[in-house]
């Protein structure tokens, strides 16, 4: 066995959790490998949601652009019914775009092609996953952790400060940590393919026997392909048939209809429902994001959001705790994220329930923008807010123009791996600048104009107020100017002391 130096991350599963953070890390200078067990990408459409939350995310991420090139909108839901009838719906109910929220629809982009997308953004980091390596084996120590690893070339030990399990819902990091994943089976068997076939036109989502657990199936044109997503319940217990032939009979048997003929299968899953939340997301110097910390009923679109954005959490944490912030940092990790997995959870499962009963209707409850952490210990308001915008909450956007002349937007201002310092018509700065921090003012002296009032009907601030937004768009702390001496000391808690 080969012994390789010291990587700051090492991190166990390079699907979108494993590739988001090895974003985060690479954005911010960390050391890092990418591991994936698999010879090569997953190639379904599984996670084909992206919820509008994810979307800010991807934007800083420098991919929104691509991501949407590749997919598209949710068409119309068309529905069969037996007497002959057909009767057409939104299948996801949304409003109109906002200031403070730019993206209000969630985008249908099959699995494979976000991960495609985000592998070619790691590569312009200098990075890129390593597929045919896997992790047999780990200790740890106050220090680091010793990582064993299995690839083409033989076995090797690797020493790193953190190791960060992304392996998926069978995770053999969580199991080798021993962390308790409880939950239930739902009760449901289904399963999903991406198949070319013909009889169906490509402009709705055509389903067949709503309401009706037994011969209930949706069969979806995916966007950015010429592919089909079949979908459907199954029974508890007997063999599948996954090939062309054999989803042609079923799908013949559950819509009355010999002319839809499966052409060809390029992926194919039969699946039992579980929901399960992993006890703890942490232990040691190990960690545990997306599905190895919890599993999701597929209604909603919200495990892969969910996992996104776990490792957007943990990413900047890591980074700065690397390069000096105070490891407590780190313990907020499970502190923000856990709570969120849990009501996600509950939704996905009301959902399920809808879905048996016939409903996908899909509303804002999905979108994931009311996510936040106002609870969470790196939360702070002085003095404390009763109501409106609070420290914890999504940073909302916001239309601005540069004293210059140029529009810009706060996302903008946001987008990166720095903190950024708002000043709304602040007379002097509340802290000098400092490296991983950006300060704007906005309003008379300041650097930027709230020509609109945007802004100020999304933040709430008085003049004289500072807020401070965190790496991943979350309000970190409200500030009044009177309270202006708090900031250094919250500043120096998150590694970014003058």
């Amino acid at each position: 066995m080969t012994e390789n130096s010291t990587v700051d991350v090492l991190i166990s599963g390079a699907g979108a959790a494993g590739l988001t953070l090895a974003i985060e890390l690479a954005r911010r200078g960390v050391s890092f490998r990418l591991i994936e067990k698999l010879n090569d990408p997953f190639r379904g459409s599984r996670g084909k949601g992206i919820q509008p939350r994810s979307q800010e995310v991807f934007e800083d991420l420098g991919i929104l652009d691509r991501i949407v090139a590749l997919g598209g909108v949710y068409p119309r839901q068309r529905e069969y019914r037996d007497d002959g009838s057909v009767s057409e719906s939104d299948a996801v109910v949304g409003g109109e775009p906002t200031p403070a929220e730019p993206y209000h629809l969630p985008l249908m982009v099959p699995q494979f092609l976000t991960e495609g997308v985000m592998r070619e953004r790691l590569l312009e980091l200098g990075h890129s996953p390593e597929f045919g390596c896997e992790l047999i084996g780990f200790e740890q120590d106050e220090a680091g952790v010793t990582a064993r690893l299995k690839g083409t070339s033989g076995e090797e030990a690797i020493r790193v400060r953190w190791l960060v399990g992304a392996d998926g819902g069978r995770s053999f990091v969580r199991h080798a940590l021993d962390i308790g994943f409880p939950g239930k089976t739902l009760g449901v068997r289904a399963m999903v393919a991406d198949a070319i076939l013909k009889g169906l036109d490509r402009d709705v989502w055509h389903r067949f026997g709503d309401g009706d657990m037994q011969r209930q199936i949706a069969i979806c044109p995916l966007a950015g392909t010429d592919l089909f997503q079949i979908q459907g319940p199954l029974p508890l217990e007997g063999e599948l048939d996954l090939s062309a032939a054999g989803l042609t009979a079923l799908v013949k048997e559950r819509t009355g209809r010999d002319d839809i003929e499966i052409q060809s299968v390029s992926w194919a899953s039969a699946f039992h429902m579980n929901a399960r939340l992993a006890d703890r997301y942490w232990l040691g110097r190990v960690f545990l994001v997306g599905d190895a910390a919890h599993t999701h009923p597929p209604t909603g679109g919200q495990g892969l959001n969910t996992s996104v954005q776990d490792a957007y959490n943990l990413g900047w944490k890591l980074a700065a705790v690397t390069a000096g912030a105070p490891d407590a940092l780190l313990d907020s990790y499970e502190e923000e994220r856990r709570p969120v997995a849990a009501a996600v959870l509950g939704l996905a499962t009301h959902l399920l329930d809808a879905m048996k009963r016939g409903d996908m209707r899909r509303g804002r409850d999905v979108h994931q923008l009311d996510i936040g952490y106002p609870s969470s210990s790196f939360a702070l308001e002085k003095p404390e807010r009763s109501a409106g915008l609070l420290a914890g909450h999504r940073a909302p956007d916001a239309p601005l123009k540069g004293v210059a002349g140029q529009p810009t937007r706060l996302f903008e201002l946001f987008r990166g791996p720095h903190w950024t310092l708002l000043g709304y018509e602040a007379e002097q700065a509340a802290v000098p600048p400092r490296a991983g921090l950006h300060i704007h003012r906005i309003g008379r002296r300041g650097d930027v104009i709230d020509e609109g009032g945007h802004f100020h009907d999304a933040y709430g601030l008085t003049s004289g107020d500072w807020v401070l937004v965190r790496p991943d768009g979350y309000v970190g702390a409200i500030i009044a100017s009177a309270h202006a001496w708090a900031l250094e000391a919250y500043l120096a808690n998150v590694g970014l002391a003058a």
